[in-house]
């Protein structure tokens, strides 16, 4: 029998949008167990033939579906939505309530992430990568916190 370490991961992707289906395609071609949830069908379309894993249409925020996709097995969560309060919601609910051990959430607001890290859950800021990666291009530094 596999102990939790010895199997394959299990991630739960919220969002079936350009980053979440991406990085659904990435996870899935690198053999990893992957559910993607999003409430809308026609999101899955974003996902490639690669993708080999399962699929939920609803409501992420409903903790019925949370319990569909399994969360309380969920090795990591990624939540990918448009909505920096709905990817908070769906963190603290993964990381609180069913202690996944990974919670990463997608973080369009900077200034926000104090709260995301104080709740011990990680982010992915696309306006601080972007603005890092044009920093780097245009001055050349590799280093250094914007500010």
């Amino acid at each position: 029998m596999k102990t939790k370490q010895d199997r394959d991961e299990y991630i739960i992707v919220i969002g079936c949008g350009r980053l979440g289906s991406h990085l659904a395609r990435l996870l899935s071609k690198a053999r990893k167990s992957v559910v993607v949830i999003d409430k809308d069908e026609h999101a899955f379309h974003r996902l490639s033939d690669e993708y080999s894993g399962f699929t939920i249409e609803a409501d992420a925020v409903e903790i019925d579906t949370l319990l569909r996709a399994k969360i309380d097995k969920a090795d990591v969560v990624v939540t990918t939505t448009n909505d920096d309060n709905t990817n908070l919601m769906i963190a603290q609910i993964a990381k609180t309530i069913y202690k996944v051990p990974k919670v990463i959430a997608r973080l369009f607001e900077p200034s926000r992430q104090p709260v995301y890290e104080e709740l011990g859950i990680d982010t992915l800021c696309p306006t601080i990568l972007s603005a890092e990666a044009l920093r780097n291009t245009i001055i050349g530094e590799e280093t250094g916190d914007l500010e």
